[in-house]
């Protein structure tokens, strides 16, 4: 445990790329979805969990990034 404990401290030590800047949402249809536990999993947009997802009120929607300014 203490071993993991390090690892997880080493890996957040630095920034991490945002899954918003992913092109999995912007480019390629997958819903992104992240639990207060900090796992995340990815959706197809046609499936029944992503319509489930997305017509709770009670999650926060966020669009996936722009890569580039308009």
């Amino acid at each position: 445990k203490k071993a993991r404990s390090l690892a997880r401290e080493a890996f957040f030590s630095r920034g991490q790329a945002c899954m918003r800047a992913s092109p999995l949402g912007k480019r390629f249809g997958w819903g992104v979805h992240a639990d207060a536990e900090g796992r995340i999993a990815l959706y197809a947009v046609d499936s029944k969990r992503y319509q489930a997802l997305a017509a709770d009120p009670d999650i926060a929607q966020v669009r996936a990034m722009r890569s580039k300014r308009a």
